[in-house]
């Protein structure tokens, strides 16, 4: 499955994944739960409590994984 976001809310179970292709300037938002999100060419690696942001730095591909069930914003 194939699903393209811009920005918008979803909510992720535990072990699922979200793939951004070139999201850098975009702010991914942790409104329950706990993310972990990992950039390329980033050498660590970010672990997001809700309620906390982060703004993706880097060109490239992003990954967020749920850590348990989580909501999460993209803008």
């Amino acid at each position: 499955m194939r699903i393209e976001l811009k920005s918008g809310a979803l909510r992720l179970s535990r072990g699922q994944t979200l793939r951004i292709v070139d999201g850098a300037g975009s702010t991914i938002c942790a409104r329950d739960g706990t993310l972990w999100i990992t950039e390329e060419n980033r050498p660590r690696d970010v672990v997001l409590k809700a309620p906390a942001c982060y703004r993706l730095n880097h060109a490239g591909v992003a990954v967020i994984e749920a850590l348990g069930e989580a909501s999460v914003t993209l803008n």
